[in-house]
């Protein structure tokens, strides 16, 4: 190499993980010939080469430079690749209608062809040249994150969160990498959803009783209040990522295992299919393919009702709120790929998911007179520990102002933010700085279970928030506190949304909720 760097490649160079992909040696120059860098090409990807070198594995950017040598890739006739795997009702229910509509920004259209392994997603420019392959497997979350693990994915559709089994593989496969919860992107948002036929007179359910339901406990509709007729119930498959979550979010806190007798379905729509034709049959499915069958809110011992309403699932105080997952694989994906990744943050791609049946994340506001149900709820929970001084002080501070759908809380036993909760932080960040609360000020309110003294739980729920505002500033550039003004209150366990007799109505009391006045 010529003595040294120049500017030219210099500050286009750093230090990356060396893949698997075959080496072939190359030149690269920059534009001014005076800068040489000789390597083996580990691979190009639209917009990056990445060399093995005498100085070690180093990514060059191909603006500024040229390639010569007979591993140089053809720049005009490069297709980036994608290989994608995991839950079938994502692949193919959404993922289509995302890419669709990515083709489109990008000038490109969309072919399918089937392949060996799946669908082939074809996008080819204006002139009918291919640009990117997608290729995509649908299958269950188990098959999604088995692929990311053994490298034979490059994004993983998942409809939980990878178990601790899962957890250690990704560690042990790849200890220097960024683990798995690093890795990951929320494309839409689902839910669990009780359901029964629209002929079943039963109007609601606690978490308790679905327990008792599926553990074969309860067998006839006469022990719930309902008619004297068996229960039937359906399943969605056991490898399936909502089947799983059901038993590790509904069963395994009540110690319940499942009956014997339980028809398993393959998707959320059959399963809501055959749920409608059945007075006596109840099933949990997705919200998005809960179809001609009746969902029923959840109901706690002390009388609260959750419905898995667009905005209760956006502000995860439904208590099944079931995120979809996108995990990736840790190496650098290509320029087309990654720029799709950023476009499922697009509105354009919210409507996509909202039409088709899951839940967008684009923020929403709701002012607090149009939020009857919490208040009823807050007046009911009143007691001891929350008197008539502490409901006038929330209608105080959040009287004008409106609540964001947004909604954080925190990983069990910690004070770090959840998954969903980081994305959330992020799309916060993304509008404070294209100025959608410029002027305005966001209200921080901590909020706490019931549990304990109530003067530590408004310490605790203010810590919360202070917790959140500061990993906003965080995530914002530095003239965001100018342009917004940012105030945390603690309002402890004044505003509770679920009954404190189980470990998920105190984790949905735990939260911080995002005020815009």
């Amino acid at each position: 190499m010529r003595k040294g760097i120049g500017a030219a490649i210099g500050a286009a160079l750093f230090i990356c993980h060396i893949g698997s992909a075959a080496a072939q040696d190359v030149e690269l120059r920059s534009l001014d010939g005076t800068v040489e860098l000789e390597g083996n090409l580990l691979s190009y990807d639209g917009a990056f080469y990445r060399l093995d070198t005498v100085y070690g594995a180093l990514t060059v950017s191909a603006d500024g430079v040229s390639c010569a040598g007979p591993g140089c890739p053809d720049l005009a006739t490069f297709v980036a690749e994608a290989r994608v795997a995991g839950a079938a009702t994502v692949a193919e229910g959404l993922l289509p209608a995302l890419l669709a509509a990515f083709a489109e920004t990008q000038g490109m259209s969309v072919g399918v062809e089937r392949g060996d392994d799946g669908l082939i997603y074809l996008l080819r420019r204006g002139d009918g040249s291919p640009a990117a392959r997608f290729v995509v497997t649908p299958g269950t979350t188990d098959n999604g994150f088995l692929a990311l693990l053994n490298g034979e994915a490059d994004i993983a559709l998942a409809l939980r969160e990878p178990s601790v089994a899962e957890i250690r593989a990704a560690e042990t496969v790849s200890p220097d990498d960024p683990p798995l919860d690093d890795r990951v992107r929320i494309l839409a948002l689902d839910a669990l959803v009780p359901v029964v036929s629209p002929q079943n007179p039963i109007d609601a359910l606690s978490l308790p009783d679905v327990a008792r339901l599926f553990s074969g406990e309860v067998q006839n509709w006469q022990d719930l209040g309902g008619p004297d007729a068996p229960v039937a119930l359906h399943l969605l498959s056991p490898g399936l990522g909502l089947a799983q979550a059901f038993a590790a979010r509904v069963l395994l806190p009540s110690d319940a295992g499942l009956a014997d007798r339980i028809t398993r379905h393959t998707s959320a729509e059959d399963l809501a299919a055959a749920v409608a034709a059945d007075a006596y049959a109840v099933g949990i499915t997705a919200r998005s393919g809960e179809g001609m069958a009746r969902a029923l809110p959840l109901i706690g011992a002390c009388g609260f009702a959750q419905t898995a309403s667009v905005d209760a699932v956006k502000a995860e105080d439904y208590p099944l709120t079931a995120p979809v997952y996108m995990y990736l694989a840790p190496r650098r994906l290509p320029l087309l790929v990654r720029q799709f990744l950023a476009f499922t943050q697009t509105d354009d791609a919210e409507r996509r998911v909202r039409e088709a049946g899951f839940v967008d994340q684009t923020l929403t506001r709701t002012p607090l007179a149009l939020q009857g149900e919490r208040l009823t709820n807050a007046i009911r929970a009143a007691g001891e520990d929350v008197d008539l001084a502490d409901l006038q002080e929330v209608i105080d501070t959040l009287g004008g102002a409106e609540r964001l759908s947004t909604t954080l809380r925190f990983n069990p036993g910690g004070t770090e933010l959840d998954v969903q909760s980081r994305t959330s932080i992020t799309r916060l960040a993304t509008a404070v700085e294209r100025g959608a609360f410029d002027g305005r000020r966001l209200i921080f309110v901590g909020f706490s279970d019931g549990n304990g003294p109530a003067t530590i739980n408004a310490r605790l729920s203010l810590r919360r928030a202070d917790v959140v505002r500061d990993a906003l500033l965080a995530a914002t550039d530095t003239t965001a506190p100018d342009r917004v003004e940012m105030v945390v209150e603690g309002m402890g366990e004044a505003m509770p949304m679920a009954c404190d007799d189980s470990d998920w109505g105190r984790a949905v009391n735990r939260r911080v909720e995002v005020w815009l006045d």
